[in-house]
Protein backbone atom coordinates (compact mmCIF):
# COMPACT_ATOMS: atom_id res chain seq x y z
CA UNK A 1 0.00 0.00 0.00
CA UNK A 2 2.66 2.17 0.53
CA UNK A 3 3.95 1.75 -3.21
CA UNK A 4 0.28 2.68 -4.18
CA UNK A 5 0.78 6.34 -2.28
CA UNK A 6 4.26 7.10 -3.84
CA UNK A 7 2.65 6.58 -7.31
CA UNK A 8 0.05 8.78 -5.50
CA UNK A 9 2.43 10.89 -4.53
CA UNK A 10 4.02 10.78 -7.83
CA UNK A 11 0.74 12.09 -10.11
CA UNK A 12 0.07 14.56 -7.55
CA UNK A 13 3.69 16.36 -7.70
CA UNK A 14 2.70 15.96 -12.23
CA UNK A 15 -0.78 17.76 -11.75
CA UNK A 16 0.75 20.44 -9.27
CA UNK A 17 3.65 20.99 -11.64
CA UNK A 18 0.92 21.64 -14.39
CA UNK A 19 -1.24 23.05 -12.58
CA UNK A 20 1.51 25.85 -11.46
CA UNK A 21 2.51 25.75 -14.83
CA UNK A 22 -0.89 27.03 -16.54
CA UNK A 23 -2.05 29.12 -13.90
CA UNK A 24 -0.03 31.90 -15.42
CA UNK A 25 -2.11 31.37 -18.40
CA UNK A 26 -5.29 33.01 -16.19
CA UNK A 27 -3.34 36.42 -16.12
CA UNK A 28 -2.34 35.92 -19.91
CA UNK A 29 -6.06 35.59 -20.21
CA UNK A 30 -6.80 38.48 -18.66
CA UNK A 31 -3.86 40.99 -20.36
CA UNK A 32 -4.79 39.34 -23.74
CA UNK A 33 -8.66 40.04 -23.55
CA UNK A 34 -8.06 43.57 -22.57
CA UNK A 35 -6.06 44.18 -25.26
CA UNK A 36 -8.44 43.17 -27.89
CA UNK A 37 -11.13 45.18 -26.56
CA UNK A 38 -8.71 48.15 -26.25
CA UNK A 39 -8.19 47.59 -30.47
CA UNK A 40 -11.63 46.87 -31.01
CA UNK A 41 -12.95 49.97 -29.11
CA UNK A 42 -10.14 52.77 -28.34
CA UNK A 43 -8.93 52.13 -31.49
CA UNK A 44 -11.78 50.60 -33.70
CA UNK A 45 -9.71 47.46 -35.26
CA UNK A 46 -9.83 43.84 -33.90
CA UNK A 47 -7.92 40.94 -35.49
CA UNK A 48 -10.04 37.77 -35.60
CA UNK A 49 -6.60 35.50 -34.47
CA UNK A 50 -6.42 37.83 -31.30
CA UNK A 51 -10.08 37.37 -30.46
CA UNK A 52 -9.85 33.33 -31.06
CA UNK A 53 -6.53 33.37 -28.70
CA UNK A 54 -8.95 34.41 -25.91
CA UNK A 55 -10.78 31.04 -26.72
CA UNK A 56 -7.37 28.91 -27.33
CA UNK A 57 -5.99 30.25 -24.08
CA UNK A 58 -9.54 29.83 -21.94
CA UNK A 59 -9.23 26.37 -23.00
CA UNK A 60 -5.68 25.66 -22.29
CA UNK A 61 -6.14 26.86 -18.81
CA UNK A 62 -9.06 25.08 -17.69
CA UNK A 63 -9.01 21.88 -19.55
CA UNK A 64 -5.25 21.66 -18.37
CA UNK A 65 -5.69 22.58 -14.70
CA UNK A 66 -8.31 20.01 -14.27
CA UNK A 67 -6.17 17.46 -12.64
CA UNK A 68 -4.71 20.31 -10.56
CA UNK A 69 -8.14 21.29 -9.38
CA UNK A 70 -9.38 17.95 -8.83
CA UNK A 71 -6.15 17.12 -6.45
CA UNK A 72 -6.84 20.71 -4.43
CA UNK A 73 -10.54 19.07 -4.25
CA UNK A 74 -11.29 22.63 -5.24
CA UNK A 75 -14.00 21.46 -7.70
CA UNK A 76 -17.79 22.07 -7.13
CA UNK A 77 -19.23 19.74 -4.74
CA UNK A 78 -22.80 19.62 -4.10
CA UNK A 79 -22.55 17.45 -1.11
CA UNK A 80 -23.79 19.36 1.56
CA UNK A 81 -23.21 16.54 4.29
CA UNK A 82 -19.58 16.09 3.12
CA UNK A 83 -18.12 18.67 5.95
CA UNK A 84 -19.31 16.50 9.13
CA UNK A 85 -18.31 13.28 7.99
CA UNK A 86 -15.84 11.10 9.30
CA UNK A 87 -12.06 11.05 7.01
CA UNK A 88 -12.87 7.51 6.56
CA UNK A 89 -16.60 8.32 5.06
CA UNK A 90 -15.41 10.82 2.79
CA UNK A 91 -12.93 7.93 1.47
CA UNK A 92 -15.79 5.62 0.96
CA UNK A 93 -17.97 8.32 -0.93
CA UNK A 94 -14.26 9.00 -3.03
CA UNK A 95 -13.96 5.75 -4.00
CA UNK A 96 -17.11 5.32 -5.02
CA UNK A 97 -17.45 8.62 -6.77
CA UNK A 98 -14.27 7.82 -8.76
CA UNK A 99 -14.92 4.44 -9.80
CA UNK A 100 -19.06 5.06 -10.50
CA UNK A 101 -18.56 8.68 -12.04
CA UNK A 102 -15.27 10.03 -12.99
CA UNK A 103 -13.57 6.98 -14.32
CA UNK A 104 -17.05 6.65 -16.47
CA UNK A 105 -17.00 10.14 -17.45
CA UNK A 106 -13.58 10.16 -18.30
CA UNK A 107 -14.35 7.39 -20.60
CA UNK A 108 -17.45 8.76 -22.22
CA UNK A 109 -15.75 12.08 -22.78
CA UNK A 110 -12.25 9.68 -24.66
CA UNK A 111 -15.25 8.10 -27.07
CA UNK A 112 -17.27 10.50 -27.90
CA UNK A 113 -15.12 13.00 -28.48
CA UNK A 114 -12.04 10.31 -30.04
CA UNK A 115 -13.36 10.70 -33.73
CA UNK A 116 -14.09 14.26 -33.58
CA UNK A 117 -10.46 15.01 -32.83
CA UNK A 118 -9.26 13.03 -35.45
CA UNK A 119 -11.47 13.82 -37.82
CA UNK A 120 -10.18 17.81 -37.21
CA UNK A 121 -6.74 16.47 -37.96
CA UNK A 122 -7.43 13.75 -40.63
CA UNK A 123 -9.02 17.35 -42.75
CA UNK A 124 -6.68 19.60 -41.47
CA UNK A 125 -8.70 21.96 -39.90
CA UNK A 126 -8.21 25.49 -40.23
CA UNK A 127 -8.89 28.26 -38.06
CA UNK A 128 -12.60 29.11 -36.53
CA UNK A 129 -12.62 32.25 -38.19
CA UNK A 130 -10.98 33.44 -41.59
CA UNK A 131 -7.69 35.09 -40.48
CA UNK A 132 -8.30 33.30 -37.28
CA UNK A 133 -5.19 30.16 -35.73
CA UNK A 134 -4.64 27.50 -37.54
CA UNK A 135 -5.04 25.30 -34.71
CA UNK A 136 -8.05 23.88 -33.86
CA UNK A 137 -7.24 20.00 -34.20
CA UNK A 138 -5.15 20.54 -31.24
CA UNK A 139 -7.51 22.84 -29.17
CA UNK A 140 -9.59 19.73 -29.74
CA UNK A 141 -7.33 17.45 -28.87
CA UNK A 142 -6.90 19.15 -25.32
CA UNK A 143 -9.91 17.30 -24.57
CA UNK A 144 -8.66 13.65 -24.92
CA UNK A 145 -5.68 15.35 -23.09
CA UNK A 146 -8.33 16.53 -20.39
CA UNK A 147 -9.50 13.36 -20.20
CA UNK A 148 -6.45 11.75 -19.19
CA UNK A 149 -5.55 14.40 -16.76
CA UNK A 150 -8.72 13.70 -14.79
CA UNK A 151 -8.45 9.88 -14.94
CA UNK A 152 -5.22 9.91 -13.41
CA UNK A 153 -5.85 12.05 -10.58
CA UNK A 154 -8.84 10.23 -9.75
CA UNK A 155 -6.69 7.19 -9.49
CA UNK A 156 -4.42 9.54 -7.23
CA UNK A 157 -7.55 10.68 -4.90
CA UNK A 158 -8.74 6.64 -4.88
CA UNK A 159 -5.12 5.65 -3.97
CA UNK A 160 -5.15 8.51 -1.17
CA UNK A 161 -9.10 7.03 0.13
CA UNK A 162 -7.60 3.79 0.60
CA UNK A 163 -4.85 4.97 1.86
CA UNK A 164 -7.23 6.63 4.81
CA UNK A 165 -8.81 3.44 4.82
CA UNK A 166 -6.13 1.26 5.85
CA UNK A 167 -4.99 4.11 8.04
CA UNK A 168 -1.88 5.00 6.15
CA UNK A 169 -3.74 8.46 5.36
CA UNK A 170 -4.82 11.34 7.26
CA UNK A 171 -6.61 12.60 4.52
CA UNK A 172 -7.86 12.15 1.05
CA UNK A 173 -7.07 15.72 -0.13
CA UNK A 174 -3.87 16.18 1.99
CA UNK A 175 -3.00 19.44 -0.53
CA UNK A 176 -6.40 21.09 0.39
CA UNK A 177 -5.67 21.68 4.21
CA UNK A 178 -1.74 22.35 2.87
CA UNK A 179 -3.12 25.23 0.61
CA UNK A 180 -5.96 26.27 3.04
CA UNK A 181 -3.32 27.09 5.66
CA UNK A 182 -0.81 29.09 3.43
Amino acid sequence: MRALLRVADAIDAASRAIGQSVKWLAAALVCWQFAVVVLRYGFGTSYPWAQEGVTYLHAVLFMLAIGYAYMLDAHVRVDFFWAGWSERRRAVLEILGVVLLVWPFCALLVWASWGYVAMSFRLGEGPMTHGGLPLQPYLKALILVMAGLLAVQALSVLLRALGVLAGLERAVFPQRRAVGEA
